[in-house]
């Protein structure tokens, strides 16, 4: 069972934005839409761009390095499905956001 961590308070990550933040020395993109939390590996796979610093269009995170464009939800590049982000599991507890990283987590 993966351990989450306290990494943020809800109303640190307003709606329609997102942040790094830090979990077990690992950094991650989290991302508020609309009231729901999803996180995902904050490194982009095209050229190591921060995810957690780009553009979030509903579900869509793009990496403000060269526009490639990720599914905060799911993962996968909409452009082509087999190029993907490591996601995390979010939970919330009161005002408190928390993420684990996957045991598969690379």
């Amino acid at each position: 069972m993966p351990e989450f961590v306290t990494v943020a308070a809800v109303e640190d990550i307003p709606p329609g934005t997102g942040r790094t933040v830090e979990v077990q020395g690992v950094w991650i993109a989290l991302f508020n839409v609309d009231g729901s939390f999803y996180a995902i590996d904050n490194t982009c796979p095209h050229a190591g761009g921060p995810l957690g610093e780009g553009h979030l269009d509903g579900l869509l995170v793009q990496c403000p390095w060269h526009g490639w464009r990720y599914n905060v939800q799911t993962g996968k590049r909409p452009e082509n499905p087999d190029i993907t982000v490591a996601c995390c599991p979010v939970r919330i507890e009161g005002n408190q956001v928390l993420v684990a990283l996957p045991e598969n987590f690379t």
